[in-house]
């Protein structure tokens, strides 16, 4: 069992987070944000403001802090606070005050009066749903696919040829990433250089979207990234008060912090869309799928900013099927940004996919599990490349016998005054990787150094780069000293899709075999303690002749206090060849009690097949956290967007996340195939795949337990009513 490098310094609260650094001369800010969902701002009095104690700084749309809207590779516009006087949601930056301290901040933010020509906003998805536009491509697939068998006109042809039909809608519900650190920053410059701390999903990116957004050369910017207090993709983009420090930091020539409040955090950051799903099954009646549609809504902001590719990310690859056809459209409200969210697509794609294939069970009286395996696909239909590795059918035999799935009963069971059901769901998440660098250094006290500039929200990529390193370098994990979270590291791109491991740890592997290469040149170089020798390396040792030195002696030798390489990958010619995914199986046991209605999970496990694992307590840990989350999607998540745009239950009272009372014991399995068909280390993610199925296991079972289908989430109370 490996223990996380970074846990004792959590657990005894000396891990030192962006928001705890305290600087000679610093000043606080404090956002000031929209009452209004749609218009304009007429006009904002600061005159009260600017007289408060302590202020020394107010700024807005009509004094603002100069700050450039760019466009960012890979993510899109760049949006930028305080730039203009359109106002796109309720809760939207508008203002951002900074005095002597935090209290007097907040205070005089309190006093700033604002005026605005309000316009009529559109805030309900189901409301928007007839003015929805065609999304952008996603995943390099248009908004509408259809894949037709030969002779086939179209998918409504092959769902009325299909003996077994099921059809039916379901929606998710907003969501906010709830991370227990607030987005934050503390800005700093000197000598004409910025240093910004703050937790993000990747310090390099951060520092060139505020070099750009400032108008600065990317080495002038310093993002500095220790410990991140939670992301799940929303702190991979630059945040507002990341901006605004900045900028004031600049204008004030103090160094600046500020935070967004718990409420903020809600409104002034970005969240996951809610969604409307149409699916339709045909299928023959051995379970053979005839035809799947799945037709999809997402809201999104004002400004398009993501779009929540639900059908895209399931029903287009999930399931051997003769006839596909998806689509997925997009609803501009007056809300909040919406962006990437654990599983982003999968999630709430997977409860819809999910739900309706265990409605075809039901509809063709076979069990759940074999309606899954019969039409488990080989490659996504109607592409040629085949999964690079694929155990989802083992997944689904070691689950089913070690849950017990053979005593499952159409109709559940009783315990007492409990209602019991079992539910089952496939989960899939894609096996990405992005470009990363890591950088290795060998010094003389035989320790070595790896870093790169990306994130660790929580995942336990540092204690990755410390197994990967050791195993490369051939020594003790205990000799690795890993960096993260710093833009002067080599850049390794955004911890976020489940590519950490994969990506960082290739690079780690091609770093070390070059570092091993230059070491031995050294060693056998003109006057070198090698010198002409035929060298190996073993056990961070180097080896000629009968004799050894460890690579740190070897520097001493030779007067040098370190020995400095890189490497790099980046996906390649393997795309072409095969098609790339972690796959899961979950399975969950949910009680009703009869007379309250209260659903209760009571069991719940979950078997993965995601390559090689690195570090078995730590993709337990994160597999663990995602299953949990599904169970909040499910029966607790979801925020409440009045009318009015205003967020009815923006806080951690009113938005509903589970406690330990609402979680059992988490039973994990891996089925361990190393998939160096992917990438040299054999690794997929796991970070995101443990949240995908979970809500719809949970549904399933409590539709098993009740016979009450629910078609929406989270399921409440009032859902489960007899009527």
């Amino acid at each position: 069992m490996t223990s996380r490098v970074d846990g004792p310094l959590k657990v005894t609260g000396r891990a030192g987070y962006g928001l705890d650094r305290t600087l000679p001369g610093m000043v606080y800010g404090y956002v000031v944000v929209s009452t209004i969902a749609h218009g304009e701002i007429e006009a904002m009095d600061v005159t009260a403001a600017k007289s408060a104690p302590g202020v020394v700084g107010v700024y807005s749309p009509f004094d603002s802090l100069a700050l450039n809207p760019g466009n960012f590779p890979g993510f899109g516009e760049t949006w930028v606070p305080l730039q203009d006087r359109e106002v796109l949601y309720y809760g939207q930056p508008i203002g951002f005050v900074v005095a002597e301290t935090f209290e007097q901040a907040r205070d005089a933010a309190m006093l700033v009066g604002v005026s605005y020509r309000p316009r009529p906003a559109l805030t309900s998805l189901a409301d928007g749903l007839a003015s929805a536009e065609d999304a952008p491509a996603s995943r390099g697939v248009p908004s509408t696919l259809s894949v037709l068998a030969p002779g086939v006109e179209s998918i409504e042809d092959a769902l009325a040829a299909s003996p077994v039909v099921v059809e039916a809608t379901y929606s998710t519900a907003t969501q906010n990433h709830a991370a227990m650190e607030p987005h934050s920053a503390v800005a700093v410059w000197e000598d004409g250089v910025l240093t910004v701390y703050s937790g993000n999903q990747g310090s390099d990116l951060q520092a060139s979207e505020l070099a750009g957004s400032l108008g600065l050369e990317p080495a002038a910017v310093h993002a500095v990234n220790p410990f991140v207090g939670g992301a799940f993709g929303g702190k991979g983009r630059t945040s507002t008060p990341a901006f605004l420090a900045a900028a004031a930091a600049r204008a004030l020539g103090r160094p600046v912090k500020a935070a967004l409040t718990r409420e903020q955090v809600f409104t002034a950051t970005a969240g996951r869309a809610a969604t409307v799903q149409k699916i339709a099954l045909g299928a023959e009646r051995d379970g053979t799928l005839v035809a799947l549609r799945h037709d999809s809504w997402c809201s999104t902001d004002a400004l398009r900013s993501f779009v929540e590719p639900t059908s895209h990310g399931t029903s287009r690859e999930w399931y051997a099927t003769r006839n596909l056809a998806i689509s997925q459209k997009m609803v501009p409200l007056n809300i909040p940004q919406t962006t990437f969210m654990r599983a982003p697509g999968e999630a709430p794609g997977s409860f819809a996919l999910e739900s309706a294939i265990d409605e075809l069970a039901l509809a063709l009286d076979m069990d759940p599990i074999e309606l899954r395996q019969r039409n488990n696909s080989t490659a996504p239909p109607g592409e040629d490349l085949q999964w690079s590795s694929k155990h989802l059918d083992e997944c689904f035999r070691v689950g089913a016998a070690q849950f017990g799935w053979s005593g499952r009963r159409p109709g559940g069971r009783t315990d007492g005054d409990w209602l019991v059901g079992l539910g089952t769901a496939t989960a899939m998440f894609p096996a990405l990787r992005f470009p990363a660098t890591v950088g290795i250094t060998l010094r003389d006290d035989d320790t070595a150094e790896v870093g790169t500039s990306g994130a660790d929200p929580g995942t336990g990529l540092l204690t990755v780069l410390s197994l990967v390193g050791a195993e490369s370098l051939d020594i003790a994990p205990e000799r690795i000293v890993p960096r993260l979270g710093d833009s002067r590291l080599p850049p390794g791109g955004m911890s976020g899709g489940s590519t950490a491991t994969a990506s960082a740890g290739t690079a780690i592997m091609i770093a070390a075999a070059q570092a091993i290469d230059e070491l031995l040149a050294l060693a056998s170089a003109p006057g070198a303690p090698f010198d002409g020798q035929d060298v190996l390396y073993a056990d961070g040792r180097v080896l000629a002749g009968g004799r050894s030195m460890t690579f740190g002696e070897l520097l001493r030798a030779l007067d040098r206090p370190s020995l400095y390489v890189t490497g790099s990958s980046a996906p390649g010619e393997e795309l072409t060849k095969h098609s790339f995914s972690s796959f899961g199986a979950q399975f969950c046991e949910v009680r009703v009690h009869k007379w309250t209605r209260e659903a209760r999970v009571s069991r719940m496990l979950g078997v993965f097949d995601g390559g090689r694992i690195i570090n078995e307590q730590a993709a337990r840990s994160q597999i663990s956290g995602g299953m949990i989350w599904g169970v909040s999607a499910a029966l607790h998540e979801g925020l409440e967007i009045e009318a009015n745009g205003r967020m009815a239950n923006a806080d951690f009272a009113g938005y509903l996340l589970p406690v330990n009372a609402d979680i059992p014991d988490i039973g994990v399995h891996f089925v361990e195939y190393p998939d160096t068909l992917h990438n040299a280390v054999g690794a997929r993610g796991l970070g995101e795949i443990g949240t995908v199925g979970v809500a719809a296991a949970v549904a399933n079972a409590i539709a098993n337990a009740t016979g009450i289908r629910v078609r929406h989430i989270p399921i409440m109370i009032e859902d489960l009513l007899e009527e």
